[in-house]
């Protein structure tokens, strides 16, 4: 059994993992090293999808990883008063991880393994790979190349003309597990600890209609810092946030997977998580098919959209509410709404629905 995997990033290094430990001959083709963008970055994994990712894709090194046991959310406009708060000491919400220690990781463990292989691609590729039967499954992770323009093109849109600035804090040392979310007058600021030394920020800006200046952002990240004492702060770096989901998973045995299913924003932390999601759902179908002894081909792609694509859409434009629900609320100078809010967080019961859909999605019943 031979699966093609198009694309050179964390998505298609997971699942390439995931796939040759059911002993699947697994062949990645990318266009390009690795954007560095995404190196600088961090991401956010669930408690769930975090025990998932150890147990059937790899085991990632603690110093690649830092726990979260708490997260507090501030609005600007109650004076930076706490609205919701979640989660104990004792306890983990999620691990943040760094991107690019991640994929080192990935990528040298795949290249030591037979029946793996990484290629560059060449000029004749797309044709080849799709008027050639070399590969029984193509999976595309590449939201940018030929395949996903032809097949893969028809996404539900939306543009949140907001710019997503990330940054790593180096600051003295503290007891450092608590994630802190500010909603501001401009949009939402991320204080996201990876080390005891070290905090990740992210800050979505509105840029329709302010003019960015990197000056004016360094300074606004500074402005609300909410403890620590930096020591240095890396070079900016950004990229535009759309919300997207695809219409169509699948076209007869290619599969398009990761980004170019669905983009959220970035504000819950879920991008990551919800690809998590699926290379777990598309691998229990693999895996089902293996214990039958069925054969793998291209039903295997029409079973995962079926039991993805409108979980996904749903859970996506949750994180779209969010949004909204706060874009709504900052053009609004009345302040009712965040004590509505900062009302509602102190019923526990909704504390905890909303801890278990950030861990486990919408699926959380079944778990």
């Amino acid at each position: 059994m031979n699966i093609c995997i198009i694309g050179d990033g964390l998505t298609s290094l997971s699942l390439a993992k995931n796939l040759i430990n059911k002993k699947i001959n697994i062949h990645i083709y990318y266009k390009n090293k690795i954007n560095k963008l995404a190196l600088g970055r961090t991401i956010g994994i669930a408690k769930n999808n975090f025990k998932f990712f150890e147990k059937k894709i790899d085991i990632i090194k603690k110093k690649s990883f830092w726990p979260i046991k708490k997260i507090e959310i501030y609005s600007e406009k109650l004076e930076n008063n706490k609205i919701l708060n979640f989660g104990e000491d004792n306890s983990i919400l999620f691990y943040m991880v760094k991107n690019n220690e991640l994929y080192e990781s990935l990528n040298n463990k795949l290249l030591k393994n037979k029946r793996f292989k990484k290629k560059l691609i060449k000029n004749n590729f797309y044709e080849d790979i799709l008027n050639t039967k070399k590969y029984d499954l193509i999976i595309n992770c590449d939201p940018n190349n030929f395949i996903t323009k032809r097949y893969f093109s028809k996404n539900i849109v939306k543009d949140y003309y907001n710019q997503a600035f990330t940054t790593i804090l180096k600051h003295e040392e503290l007891e450092n597990n608590t994630a802190i979310q500010i909603f501001t007058e401009l949009g939402p600021i991320a204080f996201l600890p990876v080390s005891k030394v070290e905090t990740s920020v992210v800050f979505s800006v509105e840029f329709k209609n302010y003019n960015i200046d990197e000056q004016v952002i360094s300074a606004l990240i500074k402005k609300h810092n909410p403890k620590f004492k930096i020591k240095k702060m890396s070079k900016l770096k950004f990229f535009k946030l759309k919300l997207s989901n695809l219409r169509n998973y699948h076209n007869k045995n290619i599969l398009a997977f990761g980004d170019i299913l669905h983009k959220v924003h970035p504000l819950a932390g879920q991008g990551f998580n919800m690809t998590i999601r699926d290379i777990k759902i598309l691998s229990e179908i693999i895996q089902n098919k293996i214990d039958l002894g069925i054969q793998l081909d291209a039903l295997i792609f029409e079973e995962f959209e079926k039991k993805t694509k409108h979980s996904n859409f749903i859970f996506s434009n949750g994180i779209d509410f969010i949004y909204e629900f706060f874009n709504f609320d900052k053009k609004n100078k009345a302040k009712n709404i965040t004590k509505i809010l900062k009302y509602i967080g102190r019923n526990q019961k909704i504390s905890n629905t909303l801890i278990k859909l950030a861990d486990k999605g919408l699926n959380f019943s079944n778990y």
